[in-house]
């Protein structure tokens, strides 16, 4: 029997709610990315790939002082944020923009080698019959690129559900507000008598973990017969 408190159960909805949000808003800039990567040469290529792998390299609690420094009251947007009335860090939105950092080269690397993968040819046939850039995009980049974009959906999500060093930097860990299961589990390791509670998270974040893989097996296998 899961050991479970409200606190514990707000704590799990809003690591959903941050890894579902952090992929669906990294995505379109995943999938612009991953295209540029692929398909153009432009000067300073090497360096805007390196930038897009740098959070790979670097420890996430790194990317989340730089984060900090970057939206905090006091950083360098802070005052533009104030001003408009924007309050980002201790807010679910500081761990959601945490999350999508540290999963973005995840995400752009498994687009990057779906698209990789296709049949130059097909490219080349869509552009001689005169369909500009964004129609090849959309029709046939994309739809053959499904799988690298799957692949990429689903580690992102496993890495935001995970995600730790920077969120506690730029979000904290306050119950019900920015505590995520990780957070919880944290908090939790540091008392020698919540042992059980922490079990119990650990087998919730195995759960949601175990059903994100089973759906992109099953959409995966899905994609392959149709093709």
């Amino acid at each position: 029997m899961l050991a479970l408190t409200p606190a514990d159960y707000d704590a799990v909805g809003l690591s959903i709610k941050v890894a579902l949000t952090a992929m669906a808003v990294s995505l379109p800039f995943g999938i612009a990315f991953a295209y540029l990567l692929a398909f153009r040469d432009f000067k300073g290529k090497v360096l805007f790939e390196v930038a897009v792998n740098l959070p790979l390299t670097l420890p996430p609690v790194v990317i989340g002082y730089l984060l900090l420094r970057l939206l905090g009251k006091h950083g360098w947007l802070g005052p533009l944020l104030e001003a408009a009335g924007i309050r980002i860090i201790f807010t679910w939105k500081a761990a959601v923009i945490a999350s999508a950092v540290v999963g973005f080269p995840l995400l752009v690397r498994s687009i990057r080698i779906g698209m990789e993968s296709i049949d130059r040819q097909l490219i080349q046939a869509s552009r001689t019959l005169g369909a500009p850039w964004y129609d090849t995009l959309a029709t046939v980049i994309l739809p053959l690129s499904l799988h690298g974009i799957m692949a990429g959906s689903s580690l992102m999500f496993a890495r935001s559900l995970g995600e730790f060093g920077a969120t506690i930097i730029v979000a904290g860990n306050i119950p019900g507000v920015t505590q995520t299961i990780p957070l919880a589990i944290y908090e939790y390791a540091g008392s020698p008598t919540s042992e059980e509670m922490a079990m119990s998270l650990c087998v919730v974040s195995v759960a949601i973990s175990l059903v994100a893989l089973f759906l992109h097996e099953a959409l995966g296998k899905k994609l392959a017969r149709r093709n």
